[in-house]
């Protein structure tokens, strides 16, 4: 699936029609800055997290970091594990904050 910009975002979560947003950075950066409605899994807790993201499989889900490598990982991880709608946002929450 297509990654997704920061406006782009922006406008789903302004008109209620906002994925899910997973932030994969340590909870020391969630609590620095976060996306409103997002839930944080550090990229390291992910694996023994799958258990519970297993009801969002076929749900459109956005993984973000601070800048976009991590969150590729994230998103590789889970489309392995049987996640088919999974979005990067481009550019992290670097980006986001500037759109």
């Amino acid at each position: 699936m297509n990654d997704i910009t920061s406006p782009e975002l922006k406008e789903r979560q302004h008109n209620g029609t906002a994925p899910v947003i997973i932030d994969v950075r340590e909870t020391w950066e969630n609590e620095e800055s976060r996306i409103n409605g997002s839930r944080n899994i550090p990229l390291g807790e992910l694996p023994g997290k799958l258990d519970e993201l297993e009801d969002l499989k076929h749900q459109e889900i956005v993984v973000h970091c601070k800048s976009g490598g991590r969150s590729a990982s994230a998103k590789a991880f889970l489309v392995q594990h049987g996640f088919d709608h999974v979005r990067n946002l481009i550019g992290g929450m670097q980006g986001y904050q500037q759109a």
